[in-house]
């Protein structure tokens, strides 16, 4: 006899059969990856002999002069800047053409959208090396490719963002007569200026990273003198600014996240209105008589607000002129943008479509077996590091920091080191992907089981459950479609980094296109550009499928 509860439980919706059984293909063809790239222990094994050379060689690093580190940091922090500060400035207008509020109709809103997704499919390799062929080599290429891929990401949080607020005070003075560009200022500028600026900074934090990639291909600062010191089998040098980059990593994610968590929290004491602007200005708080200040003086608070403004501008002054960037470059290598866009165009093969096939095969199977071992080691260490799931601090704690420190080490590091350890090919590829997963997924998933609801574990807990039976049929299943979610965020950002890691012949057709590149095949370069956007939309479009259908 059918029982009662099971008579109640509803039957699998169709979407839902056919979530599972994709994500079940998934890890089926994720371990086929690993297996057909030949990742195994006994791999692992052979290589423990390499990488105890490795060690020799590197050993003792061998550290520029103060003088020449000072300025390769301060050639890489000036690009990067840059770099976030030109992608802020275009994700704005792109922004509030893709938000539903502040678009100006539906055809403007999907061109917004548009660009965005092609922002983001388009590696900043590739646009670097467009900008390279039109600009030169110097900080200009890698300043434009990193600002204009940017605006993937950038445009569409800040879209996202709009869209999220509270349309009522735009509305409001919409009816008033505002006109748009008022009910953009008043409405929506002031109220998300605080998240527009810790996206920008999340942005930097990246941007970095990527600058150590564009070294490789003639973009200046500490990237290119890795790739200088490598090219020659230096690796005391190359390993030392490899150390350099990954505490300049940590010290900039560490101080983006202060600023971050300082600039969302709210300011204390009443105030009217509540704007950031109103914050900023100090505007509209009550004293102590009960009568609101409209130009009160100039507190500390206030002053430390408006020396940040000004910061950002010194540092955009000091940018610029540290870097090799003038209107008279722009000016002609814009001029020659017909010619340059017509060594692209049409796109061709080269006589090589089947090479090209195989190794963008091989960049979705590093990506396929990088994103499952990355989730088996990711994942123990996010429950570990969640403060809700391990009472004790100083577990989570010491795990946090580890996930941090993972989170420092850019993945071309992790990738020239594997490459040296494991040889040329997608095993280097998917175990720096792999690792580099911890980072990123193991914090995701942390903040993932944080956010649960804690109520449902209270009561759980009232009725006798253990921790263990607590986690498994309250915390765990709360956070479960986020795991999804950020699990194929991880897949699609592998694909991504599995193309560029190529570079370094860590497998995959990143190498194909670097060497297309640099015999000036530059119709090839479109050919496997097009044929990787292919591939990136289509992981997209699943993600977007399996995170509206799993929840």
């Amino acid at each position: 006899m059918t029982s009662l509860a099971t008579r109640a439980r509803p039957a699998p919706s169709v979407n839902n059969v056919a979530a599972s059984l994709v994500m079940l293909a998934l890890v089926v063809a994720g371990a086929w990856s690993v297996h057909s790239l030949g990742i195994s222990f006994a791999t692992i094994a052979d290589s423990l002999s390499n990488a105890i050379s490795f060690g020799r060689r590197m050993f003792p690093l061998d550290f520029p002069p103060l003088g020449e580190t000072l300025s390769l940091v301060a050639e890489t922090l000036a690009i990067v800047f840059l770099a976030t500060a030109l992608s802020v400035a275009l994700s704005i207008p792109v922004a509030l053409a893709a938000a539903r509020p502040t678009s100006r109709g539906r055809t403007s809103q999907t061109l917004a959208r548009t660009l965005i997704v092609l922002a983001r499919a388009i590696p900043d390799l590739v646009l670097a090396i467009i900008f390279l062929r039109m600009f030169g080599l110097g900080a200009t290429a890698g300043i434009l490719a990193m600002g204009i891929h940017s605006v993937g990401m950038i445009g569409k949080l800040y879209a996202d963002a709009i869209e999220e607020l509270d349309d009522g005070p735009r509305e409001s003075l919409e009816s008033a007569g505002a006109t748009r560009q008022q009910q953009i200022l008043s409405a929506i500028t002031q109220a998300l200026t605080p998240q527009m600026i810790a996206t920008a900074l999340h942005r930097f934090d990246i941007n970095l990273r990527t600058s150590v990639l564009l070294g490789y291909v003639g973009v200046g600062g500490i990237g290119l003198a890795i790739s200088d010191s490598l090219r020659v089998l230096d690796y005391q040098r190359g390993m030392a600014l490899a150390l350099i980059v990954l505490g300049l990593c940590i010290v900039i994610e560490l101080l983006s996240g202060a600023i971050r968590a300082a600039i969302m929290n709210k300011s204390g004491g009443a105030v009217v209105g509540g704007t950031w602007v109103d914050r900023m200005l100090n505007r509209g708080r009550v004293t102590g008589d009960n009568d609101v200040t409209l130009t009160p003086p100039w507190t500390p608070e206030r002053l430390r607000r408006f020396g940040a403004i000004a910061l950002i501008g010194i540092l955009a002054v000091l940018s610029l002129a540290r870097v090799d960037v003038t209107w008279s470059t722009l000016w002609s290598g814009l001029l020659n943008l017909p010619q340059t866009l017509a060594l692209f165009f049409p796109p061709s093969t080269g006589g090589v479509l089947g090479t090209i096939l195989s190794e963008l095969l091989v960049t979705v199977q590093i990506a396929l077996a990088a994103t499952l071992l990355g989730a088996i080691l990711a994942i123990p260490i996010g429950v570990l590091a969640a403060r809700n799931v391990v009472a004790n601090r100083y577990v989570h704690n010491v795990f946090r920091v580890f996930i941090v420190i993972i989170r420092g080490i850019p993945e071309l590091i992790l990738a020239i080191i594997f490459v040296v350890i494991t040889g040329l090919g997608g095993v280097a590829g998917t175990l720096a992907l792999a690792v580099g997963a911890v980072g990123l997924l193991s914090k995701l998933v942390a903040d993932s089981l944080e956010e649960t609801d804690i109520e449902v574990q209270d009561a759980l807990r009232t009725a006798g459950a253990t921790e263990a039976q607590i986690f498994f049929s309250a915390t765990l299943r709360q956070a479960a479609p986020s795991f999804v979610a950020h699990t194929m965020y991880l897949l699609d950002t592998n694909i991504r980094s599995a193309t560029l890691l190529g570079v370094v012949g860590a497998g995959g057709v990143g190498f194909l296109l670097l060497n297309a590149s640099r015999i000036n095949q530059f119709d090839v370069v479109t050919m496997i550009l097009l044929l990787m956007v292919g591939v990136v939309l289509i992981v997209e479009a699943l993600s977007m499928w399996l995170r509206t259908t799993v929840r």
